[in-house]
């Protein structure tokens, strides 16, 4: 066994590439190992500011032979056939192969044998080709001809070594050695010749090198946390800051320095950001937690005067940025908050969807909607989602872009030098509700004074909110808590998802440009956190509302945002309303003035897009969780139902997983199946379901309606989550017509009256001539009802429990009764009391959904 080495050393690769180039490396090299026949006991990667490699022990010094039989064609076949078979084979004639007798007759056998390829031979060939096709993010093209490269930095030096013999490759006209470099100013200043890792990495640290990343890392987080103790003082870690860094140098020594006091009274995000941004600078605090007036820069070096000289410099280059960052904030002070967001609609934030004073407008009108379902006070709402993307066209966030909603907050707590109210009630444009348009207003749009009169404690409020809005951008990130930054979170990503839903512009695949999937799960776990009820649809429709009042009021209607809602429209409805729309408007020419048939038409789609975007948040659910061991299709069953307060859903898709763990979870999953597979076939040989409820209840129905044998009660529209039918249905039906199917796919049978049940179960007992029969029909009225108040309550574990207590009435059942009776009327009463099992079900959740095994 051998152990290769190999070093691609070259100018300074830049530390963000490094990581990536050592998983790209390991991923190349191994493939083309694997695919030659080779395997290894271990491989290690390496990288640093000059080199990216690798060592692999316990490779093997050449590959196996290879030994292969393969069969011909017939004995006596036709000489072309023979002749292609040799050709494939690689063999010059039929000598070289055996005859073996078969169940058809006697066929040629191929006896190819590959002897094992040098393993040094594998790496030669494989290097130059890893070279040519590395996936450097970005990549430099140096040189002509043979010598040609393209390479992140120009490729200097190749080592590699097998065995601790010199690999004879070729890379971009470099021939491989054994020879490396140390650290510029540590080292000796002349290549090293090497014989292994080990000698190597010795080698490399005499000569100032600390070779991998990991120890690097330690050694800078170390020394910075000791120099930092010695003054009394605390670093600020930074794990991203600490990531570059360790890519930057490869004699890592930390130094504290000075920082002039005097900007201290600049906000500490911008201290911080401009040292790590600019400087790549750790900040430092006091025991405290207050900024200090000190920095720590990790030198590559070790100086001789202790790095005094060093620290002396960059003090000087911090102080500069750090007083550009003054100028900044002193120009964004004395224009004030407000005064940003009257050029918001300045700023594009989509050319279907309008300006960010749009959204500004849309947001504020969902947030104030939204307050009392998180407990918030909605003019406060109202307040910071109108101020919330001001800071986007301040100086500081222009520098700083990672200091968005942070700065508002700032700025949201400097009062203005002219206060123009001492009340906490909002100028007339912020009383209004969603869906009035604003009265138009020259300089802020409507927001001068908004934080006029507020009180100290309400100024925090939507200051907080204004820097939390954003919250959570990942899995990791905190949610906002406080009511007032909950409500406006919300508002903000709900407008960004409904409006990229209504101009057509979804996730597809692995691309999500505008992190659409991330806006959902914010959503679900502010919603969770908060236990906000919040019902989407409702949210879209104000959405809709809203929308069309923005752009009529700034005259957009036939252009921009309207445009692209246009390409998220159904055809056929938006031909024909707007075809009706435009012969009622022909004589209103304004762009205003349609505003009322555009919200017509948004109106008319608006159900077809919450089913869209209720089916991404179930998506979005799903992989929320999945941890939790929450499987897929228990949420989808939940969803079906039509529910859309995501809150309402989770709890229900964690009461009915743990459910369906049980033994009667299970085992009534299982008689569920059981049932609705027995009405299935029935239906399918003519058995007509809601024909047999209406002749059960007394009725003389119309023909019912064909059976859609679907289970999906968003589309149908005719029953609750909790079973119920809606009071539509009920006088339709009593009209003699027939109701919508349910999710049980029965018609009418999942929406009955309480009435409408208790008669129903009385005529089926009428025949019930099996003591099993009884018992069901008992347990199914009991349990019903139960689950039924259980989930008017929201108590879905109560609605589990009720739902268990069918499970032995439901197995005796299948167990001693006989469904298809030879007696019609008993036939018909067994099949709907079948369809009793699965409604009593259905109004937990849609159970057709649920797949597999239930444990």
């Amino acid at each position: 066994m051998a152990q290769l080495l190999l070093e691609f050393f070259c100018e300074e690769i830049p530390a963000r590439m490094q990581a990536r180039a050592e998983s790209d490396l390991e991923r190349l090299l191994s493939e083309r190992l694997k695919a030659a026949g080779l395997s290894w006991e271990s491989l290690v990667t390496f990288s640093g500011p000059r080199r990216l490699g690798l060592v692999i022990e316990g490779l093997p010094e050449k590959t196996e032979d290879v030994r292969e039989e393969r069969k011909g064609p017939k004995v006596g076949a036709p000489d072309q056939a023979v002749q292609g078979f040799l050709r494939s084979a690689g063999l010059d004639s039929l000598d070289q192969c055996k005859i073996e007798e078969g169940k058809k007759g006697a066929f040629y056998v191929a006896l190819i044998e590959k002897p094992g390829r040098e393993t040094a031979e594998v790496i030669a060939e494989a290097l130059p080709e890893i070279a040519r096709n590395f996936p450097w993010p970005k990549s430099m093209k140096f040189g002509q001809g043979d010598t040609a490269q393209r390479w992140v930095r120009p490729l200097q030096r190749v080592l590699c070594l097998l065995g601790g013999k010199v690999v004879d490759a070729d890379v971009f006209g470099i021939k491989a050695g054994d020879l490396t470099e140390g650290h510029r100013i540590h080292g000796s200043g002349e290549a090293v010749a090497v014989t292994d890792f080990t000698d190597y990495e010795a080698k490399l640290r005499a000569n100032g090198v600390t070779l991998t990343r990991d120890e690097r890392r330690d050694t800078i987080l170390t020394g910075a946390r000791e120099v930092c103790e010695e003054a009394g003082l605390k670093l600020v870690e930074d794990a991203g800051l600490l990531e570059e860094v360790t890519g930057l140098v490869e004699h890592p020594v930390a130094i504290l320095g000075d920082m002039a006091p005097d900007f201290l009274d600049l906000p500490p995000e911008v201290i911080q950001l401009t040292m790590k941004t600019h400087q790549k600078y750790f900040a430092v605090e006091d025991k405290a937690g207050r900024i200090a007036p000190k920095f720590v820069v990790i030198a590559n070096q070790a100086a001789p005067d202790g790095g005094k000289a060093i620290a002396a410099g960059n003090a000087r280059v911090l102080s500069a940025r750090l007083s550009d960052a003054r100028h900044f904030w002193d120009l964004d002070r004395a224009k004030g908050l407000e005064a940003m967001a009257g050029e918001l609609n300045k700023v594009t934030f989509h050319e279907k969807l309008g300006t960010v004073a749009d959204k500004a407008e849309r947001v504020a009108a969902l947030a104030k909607e939204l307050a009392p379902a998180v407990g918030a006070d909605p003019q406060l709402a109202f307040i910071a989602a109108k101020l919330a993307k001001a800071d986007l066209v301040s100086q500081m966030v222009y520098e700083f872009p990672e200091l968005q909603g942070v700065m508002g907050r700032y700025y949201a707590h400097e009062f203005p030098a002219k206060p123009q109210a001492q009340s906490r009630d909002l100028p007339a444009s912020s009383q209004q509700g969603p869906g009035s348009a604003p009265e138009p207003s020259s300089g802020l749009s409507g927001n001068s004074g908004l934080l006029a009169g507020l009180s100290p404690a309400d100024r925090a409020a939507v200051a907080d909110a204004i820097r939390d809005h954003y919250k959570p951008q990942g899995p990791s990130d905190a949610v906002p808590t406080a009511p007032v930054s909950a409500a406006v979170a919300l508002a903000d990503k709900l407008d960004t998802l409904v409006g990229f839903w209504a101009i057509d512009e979804k996730p597809t695949g692995s691309k999500d440009p505008f992190a659409l999937r991330r806006a959902a799960l914010g959503v679900i776990r502010i919603s969770q956190t908060s236990e906000a009820k919040l019902p989407v649809k409702k949210a879209i429709l104000s959405w809709v509302e809203e929308t069309c009042h923005v752009a009529g009021t700034h005259e957009r209607s036939a252009t921009g945002w309207w445009q692209g809602v246009q390409v998220g429209l159904n055809g056929e409805a938006y031909d024909t309303v707007i075809a009706s729309a435009e012969r009622e408007t022909a004589e209103q020419p304004e762009p205003h003035a349609t505003v009322g048939w555009h919200f017509e038409v948004l109106e008319r789609v608006s159900d077809k897009l919450a089913k869209s975007l209720l089916a991404f948040f179930a998506d979005r659910l799903k992989v929320h969780l999945k941890d939790e061991g929450v499987r897929h299709d228990v949420i989808d069953a939940v969803f079906a139902l039509g529910d859309d307060d995501l809150v309402r859903v989770t709890k229900k898709s964690r009461a009915l997983q743990s459910f369906l763990e049980t033994a009667d979870g299970a085992a009534l999953l299982a008689g569920y199946r059981r049932a609705a597979n027995i009405l299935a076939a029935e239906e399918k040989k003519g058995f007509d379901l809601d024909g047999a409820l209406g002749e059960a209840l007394g009725e003389h129905p119309t023909p019912a309606l064909p059976s859609r044998g679907g289970r999906d009660a968003a589309a149908s529209g005719a029953e609750t989550a909790d079973g119920a039918r809606p009071a539509q249905a009920r006088e339709e039906s009593s009209g003699g017509s027939a109701a919508s199917p349910s999710p049980s796919g029965e018609g009418r049978g999942g929406g009955l009256t309480d009435d409408e049940k208790s008669a129903l179960m009385i005529e089926i007992a009428k025949t019930a001539g099996h003591e099993a029969e009884r018992a069901l029909i008992a347990a199914i009225e009991g349990a019903g009802a139960v689950a039924a108040k259980a989930l008017d309550d929201e108590d879905f574990e109560s609605a589990m429990a009720a739902l268990a207590k069918l499970r032995e009435p439901v197995d005796a059942f299948f167990e001693a009764v006989v469904v298809n009776d030879e007696r019609d009327i008993v036939r018909r009463n067994r099949l709907l009391l079948l369809s009793r099992i699965r409604a009593a079900a259905d109004q937990v959740a849609d159970f057709s959904r649920l797949e597999g095994e239930a444990r």
